[in-house]
Order: structure tokens, then C-alpha cells, then sequence
């Protein structure tokens, strides 16, 4: 059931997903469905037949779980750390996070993974919140470059540690699946901080653990 003081979808796909109050409140589901119909028929098909009866409400639902990421903000996910880690101070890495966005130029799906390091100064954080952060940043419309530096500057600013380093490699249906119809090229982006952007020795050794180096 949804609760109207917390929107949320209620999809037989996945499970109930908090949505934007801004976004739902101002802007009914009904008037996306219509969008969709219109897509439908611009494409040169009918959306009254049996196959496409139902697709304005499931492409509306999917959308909102694709862009739930606004609904969130990703630092909440750093608030709570932990500083009793037996004296450990060296790199804390998470390798191969894998995530899905969508591109704002074209609304392309854009598919990877992330790996996240951190070189903690007084405090760490649960691993599982660093995948929590990618994964709000890129549940909103993208770009690959400030995806990558949106993550990095948020763990920068809510743990402060002595360094930060975020590298994204993905695929971008964008360019494969139209334009230039390029597929199996990665595109890799990163985003060093702290020691890792001004000591070499720091930035080769957290590109190394990442494989990288």
C-alpha cells in the first residue's frame, strides 16, 4: 500500500521507491503517461493496441525509480562514521561498484562500474555507504564527468579525509546504440583528491590497487 505522506512506487518489478515530493506534487503521473503516448505515435505506432495499452504507466514508473537519485541526498549516507579502526590509516578502497544512470543529452542508459578510495584521517565510514553514494548521484539524468566528481567532492566534504580517489569506467548507449553506433567503447573518468592528487607516490599506489596502474 502507499502511504500518501511518502509517495512512493509500488511496482511489481521492484520494491516501493520514495519518489521527488517536488516533482510529484507538481507534475501528475497522468501528464507523463501523455508525454509517452505521444512518443509512441510520433514514432509512427499506435499506443491503443494490446502490446503498448500499458506502456505510458510502465515507462512513467520506470523513470521514476531511474531518477530517484533526486529524491536523496547521497551525503546523508556519510553521516554516520566510525573512528575506533585499531589505529588503521591506510587506503580504504571499494573496487568494482557497478551502477546504471542515464545520459541528460539523450536520456541513453549509461551502464558501469565505480571504484572509490579514501584515505581516512580520523574516521571511516561502512564500506556499503560508498556504493550508496555513486548509486544516488547516478540515479539522476548525467553526465559521466560530473558523476565522477560529484562522488569524490561529497566523500571529500562529509569525511574529510587525506585524500580521495574516484574512477568511473561505462558504456554509453548514446553512442553506441546511435550517432556515431560505436558499441564496446569505455569511457573512463577520474577524480583525484587530497594526497592523491598532490603526492604521485599516493596516486600510484591507490591507481594500482584500483588495477589501474
Amino acid at each position: 500500500m502507499t502511504d500518501s505522506r511518502n509517495p512512493s512506487i509500488d511496482d511489481d518489478d521492484g520494491p516501493l521507491v520514495p519518489l521527488n515530493p517536488v516533482a510529484f506534487d507538481t507534475i501528475p503521473q497522468s501528464e507523463a503517461e501523455d508525454a509517452v503516448r505521444t512518443l509512441i505515435r510520433w514514432t509512427g505506432d499506435d499506443p491503443t493496441r494490446e502490446g503498448l495499452l500499458d506502456t505510458p504507466k510502465r515507462v512513467a514508473k520506470a523513470w521514476r525509480e531511474y531518477t530517484r537519485g533526486y529524491a536523496e541526498d547521497p551525503g546523508d549516507h556519510l553521516s554516520r562514521t566510525f573512528a575506533e579502526v585499531g589505529g588503521y590509516d591506510e587506503i580504504v578502497i571499494l573496487k568494482d561498484i557497478p551502477f546504471q544512470s542515464h545520459c541528460e543529452h539523450h536520456m541513453a542508459p549509461i551502464i558501469g562500474k565505480g571504484h572509490i578510495a579514501y584515505l581516512p584521517q580520523n574516521r571511516v565510514v561502512g564500506i556499503s555507504k560508498l556504493a550508496r553514494v555513486l548509486h544516488g548521484y547516478a540515479r539522476r539524468l548525467q553526465v559521466q564527468e560530473r558523476l565522477t566528481a560529484e562522488v569524490a567532492d561529497c566523500i571529500q566534504h562529509h569525511l574529510e579525509p587525506r585524500g580521495v580517489a574516484v574512477v568511473i569506467e561505462a558504456t554509453h548507449a548514446c553512442m553506441s546504440a546511435r550517432g556515431v553506433m560505436t558499441p564496446g567503447v569505455v569511457m573512463t573518468t577520474s577524480r583525484m583528491l587530497g594526497v592523491f592528487r598532490n603526492d604521485h607516490s599516493s596516486r600510484t599506489e591507490v591507481l594500482r590497487l584500483m588495477g589501474k596502474g
